[in-house]
């Protein structure tokens, strides 16, 4: 059985219920969100945000496109191009050819374009860091290496007499 709030107060004075809904309006007051406090963490957070490399970097434009979505929901105007420099300033240096590539170019990016060009960024790192890991873990000189080990199973040599 639905009641709505009239019918709770049926039979009541008008004054009573002008009171309680002044009560509510002042516990709204209390527990409404305050834009100033969400607007300085959103501009905060934006501001402070680092791609490390451990996350996927889509994933990490995506939540930082989200944050200036929130703020443009609190009627902060952000120009257009805003959130693509803030994504391309928080990158790391392992990036700097890709952020001086972006830069000596006359077009602007989109979202989708800057999350495009960024993932194949972060996979040619990746590529190019499992080949440098590869090259450093080969032995650099066999022969060395095998003679040593041939002493180490057989001992010393033995002197002749």
């Amino acid at each position: 059985m639905k009641h709505n709030i009239s019918e709770a107060f049926k039979g009541t004075e008008s004054k009573e219920i002008t009171q309680v809904k002044d009560f509510l309006g002042e516990i709204e007051k209390h527990f409404a969100k305050n834009d100033k406090i969400e607007m300085t963490s959103l501009l905060t957070s934006l501001i402070s945000m680092k791609y490390k490399g451990q996350e996927n970097v889509r994933e990490y434009i995506m939540e930082m496109f989200h944050v200036a979505l929130r703020l443009k929901a609190l009627k902060i105007e952000l120009f257009e191009e805003l959130p693509v420099f803030m994504v391309l300033v928080s990158l790391p240096a392992q990036f700097n050819q890709f952020k001086i590539s972006y830069n000596s170019q006359k077009e602007k990016w989109t979202l989708n374009k800057l999350i495009s060009h960024c993932v194949q960024e972060e996979e040619r790192l990746k590529h190019d860091k499992s080949k440098s890991a590869h090259l450093a873990n080969a032995p650099k000189d066999k022969g060395t290496k095998r003679k040593y080990h041939n002493e180490v199973i057989k001992g010393p040599a033995q002197k002749k007499q």
